[in-house]
C-alpha cells in the first residue's frame, strides 16, 4: 500500500498534466482563430477539442485522469464576405475557423483554475510530508 500523502501528490500530478495538455489545445485554438484556408474555397483551421478519461491506478488505489483524445470540432465554419482575401471563393465568401473566442476564454479560465487547484493540492501534500519528517526528527 502506498502512502496516502504520496498518492495525493501523484493524483495531483496527473491532473496537472491533463490541464496542461488542455491549455496547450486552447492556446492553439486561440492562435489560429483567424487562420483561413490558403486557396479559394479551402477549409480554414478546425478547432481542436480534448477529452479525458479516468483510469484506475491500482498502485495508488484511486482513479487518475489522462488525456483520451485530441479531436476536431465538427461544427460548421462561419462564412464572411471578403472578396480581397486569397481564400475567397468565386462569390467573395471566406470560410472562417469555427473557433469561438468566448468559449475558448471560458475554457482557459476553467483549465487554469483546475491547474491551480491541483498545484495547491501538491503543495499541501509536500508541506504535510515535510511536517511529518520534521516531527520524526524532533
Amino acid at each position: 500500500m502506498i502512502d496516502p500523502l504520496v498518492a495525493s501528490g501523484k493524483l495531483s500530478s496527473s491532473g496537472l498534466e491533463a490541464q496542461s495538455a488542455r491549455l496547450r489545445v486552447i492556446s492553439e485554438n486561440i492562435a489560429n482563430a483567424q487562420s483561413t484556408g490558403r486557396t479559394p474555397g479551402a477549409d480554414p483551421y478546425t478547432r481542436k477539442t480534448i477529452t479525458f478519461k479516468s483510469e484506475l491506478d491500482r498502485t495508488l488505489g484511486a482513479a487518475s485522469v489522462t488525456v483520451k483524445d485530441v479531436g476536431q470540432d465538427e461544427s460548421a465554419f462561419p462564412v464572411e464576405y471578403d472578396p480581397g482575401n486569397p481564400a475567397a471563393d468565386e462569390n467573395g465568401m471566406v470560410k472562417k475557423p469555427n473557433v469561438n473566442m468566448l468559449i475558448e476564454m471560458a475554457d482557459m479560465r476553467e483549465a487554469n483554475r483546475s491547474y491551480q487547484a491541483n498545484l495547491q493540492m501538491m503543495k499541501q501534500a509536500r508541506a504535510m510530508i515535510s511536517a511529518t519528517i520534521d516531527l520524526m526528527r524532533g
